[in-house]
């Protein structure tokens, strides 16, 4: 019998149909308490929710979350936005040398239950442990492909032997290899212009590609031309945290965000409409 698709990948399309936006997809990253701790957070942010509720009503496409605020928080995103969960994490207090392994802290069935369009895990390409998170991003993707849910791979070359995690050669080594291990969409580090990015996207052979947003920059003005680059270099969109919420305004920026990478605004559109401005202090 040919012409047939089989139960999970008519699943898996329908997810992501659901999570990717053709025009430009904004996905909110908010697993930065458990990987980075209160550093990231002025004192007026302590609470999540304040954090949820604005990303929420901006329209964000998605909301990749750690399964406990994935629960804890389902009044805020249930039926709203799609949602993305992470099982895969670790904390900044381990000693130095154990910060490039990647624990589980959930399953794929929590995420199907919790109604997820799409699972997340990590895997840092170059680690001393690249062969354990390998291990356990094989069972997470044959779980998830059981189960019809997309699982999407933070795929962050970090090792001994990199020098530069953004370089182009280092960052489609990753991608490429995210590839070849099955992932269904892809995070990764911006290389920093267009042309460079369009390169990643082909490697990727067709699996979408995300910019991961990264710390927050000084100006949103960059940040959101980084963000126009990306979406002419061809990557369906970007997974952001730090940029939105450590931004003055989270509602606004995320607004911003979505605008430009569907191409409704130009950066300098975006920045003078939204009257964005920086947070500019962390906790200490």
């Amino acid at each position: 019998m040919t012409g047939l698709t089989s139960y999970s990948s008519v699943g898996k399309r329908v997810r992501l149909s659901r999570l990717l936006d053709p025009r430009g997809t904004l996905i909110f990253a908010f697993d930065h308490w458990l990987e980075h701790g209160p550093t990231d957070f002025t004192d007026d942010r302590l609470d999540p929710k304040i954090i949820l509720e604005a990303v929420v009503d901006a329209g964000v496409d998605g909301v990749m979350l750690t399964p406990g605020d994935a629960r804890l928080y389902s009044d805020i995103w249930a039926g709203r936005t799609s949602l993305v969960v992470k099982i895969t994490g670790k904390t900044s207090l381990r000693p130095k040398e154990d910060q490039l392994v990647q624990s589980i802290i959930g399953a794929v069935e929590d995420a199907v239950r919790l109604g997820a369009d799409a699972v997340a895990a990590t895997v840092y390409w170059g680690s001393p442990w690249e062969d354990l998170m390998l291990e356990r991003w094989t069972i997470i993707r044959e779980k998830a492909e059981e189960y019809g849910i997309p699982a999407l791979q933070l795929a962050y070359p970090r090792g001994p032997t990199i020098k530069d995690r953004h370089a182009l050669n280092i960052v489609l080594y990753g991608v490429r290899s995210a590839v070849m291990v099955g992932a269904d969409l892809i995070k990764t580090y911006y290389t920093g212009d267009k042309e460079s990015f369009s390169k990643v996207v082909t490697a990727a052979s067709g699996v979408p590609v995300m910019m991961s947003g990264g710390p927050a920059r000084n100006n949103p003005l960059d940040f959101l031309r980084d963000l126009q680059a990306v979406r002419e270099a061809g990557a369906v969109g970007a997974v952001v945290g730090r940029n939105i919420f450590q931004a003055r305004d989270i509602r606004a920026m995320a607004e911003a965000c979505k605008l430009v990478l569907t191409g409704d605004a130009t950066p300098e559109e975006a920045v003078e409409g939204e009257g964005l401005e920086w947070v500019g202090r962390r906790r200490r």
